[in-house]
């Protein structure tokens, strides 16, 4: 059994911890797949990585779906055909069987909650969380959360994670929600092109917070593997996931996978 540590306070020196189980081999890191009824090809090739890969564990970085607006979207109407998010959920919990399963929140999906996670069998992190295997420190998050130079998006992501603006929001009734989602989405979709990166000075504070060597996260969709020190005591560096993309010319589909001190893409 995995030892998670949830302190009650969460700071930039105390963060949530997962020590992996010593029986932990391989594990998986995927974000940004952006799972969306329109887009066949890219959940194809989600299905059948869920139902083929081999990890005894799969962090999900965020972004899983393109847009989530309460967990009742997933709920089975007996007299209509079943939905594409419950379609999702039900390939997410038979993947539970065979792995544990790890989802935070990114940018699209922050209204994901406990019912929809139970549903999937999986654990809900915080952002950031501290994987620790192997030996190793690993600082996981989404990343937007450090795309500090992007103030007008920091600012709408300070409005929309209260837990006011959730609550309101959630009252709504489905339908207003799917409209608001689907206007949010495009005003994301275009303020992306402006390709605002993480702010590595933000990213090396959090290593140094969380006593870590690695920081891996989503986001910004432009994978990147960069070393941010090199000093004899330390050795810091930022791993970037690539988006899912099956659509795009090459297909993308990227998935980072630890096993022992081999990282694998």
């Amino acid at each position: 059994m995995m030892d998670i540590a949830r302190p009650d306070r969460l700071s930039s020196s105390v963060w949530p911890v997962i020590n992996a189980p010593s029986c932990w081999r391989t594990i998986d890191l995927i974000a940004d797949l952006h799972l969306q009824d329109s887009d066949v090809a890219t959940f194809t090739a989600w299905q059948h990585y869920m139902a083929s890969t081999q990890a005894d564990a799969l962090f999900i970085l965020g972004d899983l779906f393109e847009v989530w607006v309460g967990d009742d979207i997933a709920v089975c109407n007996p007299h209509q055909p079943i939905g594409f998010e419950a379609r999702c959920q039900h390939i997410l919990a038979d993947a539970s069987l065979r792995m544990s399963l790890f989802f935070m929140h990114g940018n699209r999906d922050f209204l994901l909650g406990q019912v929809a996670a139970q549903a999937c069998g999986m654990t809900l992190l915080s952002d950031p969380t501290v994987l620790v295997f192997d030996q190793q420190r690993w600082l996981l998050s989404h990343g937007d959360a450090l795309c500090l130079d992007d103030i007008p998006y920091q600012q709408f992501r300070r409005q929309v994670r209260t837990e006011t603006w959730c609550h309101e929001f959630l009252a709504k009734p489905l339908g207003e929600r799917q409209a608001i989602g689907r206007s949010l989405r495009a005003q994301s979709t275009s303020h992306k092109a402006m390709n605002v990166d993480v702010n590595m000075l933000a990213a090396q504070h959090w290593l140094d917070a969380a006593d870590a060597s690695t920081l891996i996260h989503g986001h910004t969709h432009h994978p990147y593997d960069r070393i941010l020190s090199l000093a004899d005591t330390k050795h810091q560096r930022c791993l970037a996931l690539g988006d899912w993309n099956m659509s795009a010319t090459p297909p993308r589909s990227e998935v980072l996978r630890l096993r022992g001190r081999e990282k694998i893409t």
